[in-house]
């Protein structure tokens, strides 16, 4: 990306319709989020044109630009104009509501929210991993007080799960961010944990003579996102009927004898049994494909990745992860997967003519092959050239088959890359490794390969010299073909 990220930024909004257009704007690893008041004046060949920008997908609810690792600097650069809502927040917009909507919907709050924490939770699973590999190398005694810390440290993001889901969640319904913790707190409350744990051995638990489900809610997503989405309604409701002079007090009781209850007799274990359902699903199809579920996986993900769906299976991979101590399908798909996209950019800068296109290419690879941040190969050169991208899918799928044969399972959900490799690593099968650096040696060169046989059509230097940083309406130069 252009180092002038204040350039760029300027032109993104420009393309968007102007500050005045823009309802609120946050961001992701590589996209920055707008939602618009009117999406009629965004001009999206102009927005596609700029130069750092390495694609557009829009949204019933967002249009997201496409902007690589460097996305946060063009955020702030962002912020810097001043666009109404910089704060970070998208608000919903009005909408009808159709099936299509509902889904774009549970899909936007389900990114919106969980994309914030997925930090926490790499860092998490990261220190897991370490106090794993310092354990089975006997660094330190069996049940060393440092490795019960570390353990601690990174079970923390996992443990207290509901409590992050909850703070974030009130961010994007726009609702009390103490009071949507202070409910998922109950949840995770050692007294409410000590009565569910006694519930599940048969004892009777009543909440007023409502019988209580014994459910577990430490680890889990959904029950505290459904939960502060009905809060968000709860709070309106309430604040509507409370008197002003005891808005200070009232309100925040009732919000949490109402709200609470209502967590714990009904949304509760109706999101345990959602995401338990969700969960089931993937899992008994890997059940039943075995390999060939990761082989399906490996070849989807980049075009899951287009459509931000991949962000469907966060909830579920965390988890599984939290829950048994490792992910078997998703996670390993993602290896052939990103560093087949790193190896048909690398394809790329070793045939291109283009001097702008190959630096692209080559710093996408990187950011591929080695952090396991694919957007950037992905938009800024599978998808713009074609026939990188097919390249990458077929190889996607070969080595999800060697990945899925070979058993491989993540303990993190970190982006699969060579830095992030060690979390396939399984102290109990030191053959993992192997398998590891096979597919991921295999991604590369077999992407490499097919790219440099399936060719691509070459985008002539001059055309881009004399791009400008918004598009004109001229005729495209013809590509010639590269084989």
């Amino acid at each position: 990306m252009s180092k002038n990220y204040e350039t760029v930024s300027r032109a993104i909004v420009d393309a968007l319709g102007g500050l005045e257009n823009i309802e609120a704007v946050t961001h992701c690893m590589t996209r920055l989020r707008f939602v618009v008041k009117d999406k009629t004046q965004v001009d999206n060949p102009t927005l596609k044109a700029i130069s750092g920008v390495m694609g557009v997908v829009n949204t019933e609810t967002q249009c997201q630009v496409i902007i690589g690792n460097n996305v946060a600097k063009a955020y702030q650069e962002v912020l810097k104009l001043g666009p109404a809502g910089a704060a970070g927040t998208l608000p919903d917009a009005k909408r009808k509501i159709t099936l299509k909507s509902i889904g774009a919907g549970i899909l936007d709050a389900l990114i919106g929210t969980m994309s914030p924490l997925i930090p926490a939770i790499i860092g998490g699973s990261m220190v897991k991993l370490l106090a794993m590999i310092l354990d089975m190398f006997g660094v330190f005694e069996k049940g060393s007080s440092t490795l019960v810390i570390l353990n601690v440290i990174g079970d923390g993001a996992f443990f207290f799960l509901p409590i992050m889901v909850a703070a974030s969640a009130a961010l994007k319904f726009k609702t009390n961010m103490s009071l949507a913790i202070a409910i998922a707190g109950v949840l995770v409350h050692p007294n409410f944990i000590d009565l569910m744990a006694k519930a599940a051995q048969g004892q009777v638990v009543e909440l007023a003579f409502i019988p209580v489900t014994a459910v577990k809610y430490t680890y889990t997503v959904i029950p505290a996102l459904c939960m502060t989405w009905i809060l968000s309604y709860i709070e309106k409701g309430i604040d509507r009927i409370t008197p002003a002079v005891t808005k200070n007090f009232l309100k925040p009781m009732l919000i949490v004898l109402v709200s609470a209850p209502i967590a714990i007799v009904i949304i509760g274990p109706l999101g345990i049994w959602i995401g338990s359902g969700i969960s089931s699903i993937v899992y008994t199809i890997h059940g039943y494909l075995g390999w060939l579920s990761v082989a399906i996986m490996g070849a989807l993900w980049p075009l899951l990745v287009m459509t931000g769906m991949h962000r469907v299976f966060t909830p579920t991979i965390i988890q599984t992860i939290a829950e048994t101590g490792k992910e078997g399908m998703v996670m390993p798909s993602e290896i052939g997967a990103n560093l087949s996209l790193g190896g048909s950019s690398l394809a790329v800068a070793f045939r291109t003519k283009n001097r702008e296109l190959r630096q692209t290419a080559l710093a996408a690879a990187a950011s591929a092959i080695v952090a396991g941040i694919s957007e950037p190969a992905l938009y800024g050169v599978a998808v713009r050239l074609k026939r990188p991208l097919i390249a990458s899918l077929i190889s996607g799928f070969i080595c999800g088959a060697v990945a899925g044969i070979g058993g491989l399972a993540s303990h993190s959900m970190a982006s699969p890359g060579l830095f992030t490799s060690v979390q396939f690593f399984d102290p109990a099968n030191p053959m993992s490794i192997v398998w590891v650096v096979a597919v991921m040696i295999l991604a590369v060169v077999l992407s490499f390969v097919l790219t440099l046989i399936l060719g691509f059509e070459d985008i002539p230097e001059a055309e881009e010299e004399s791009q400008p940083t918004k598009a004109k309406t001229s005729e495209p130069v013809q590509a010639t073909s590269v084989s």
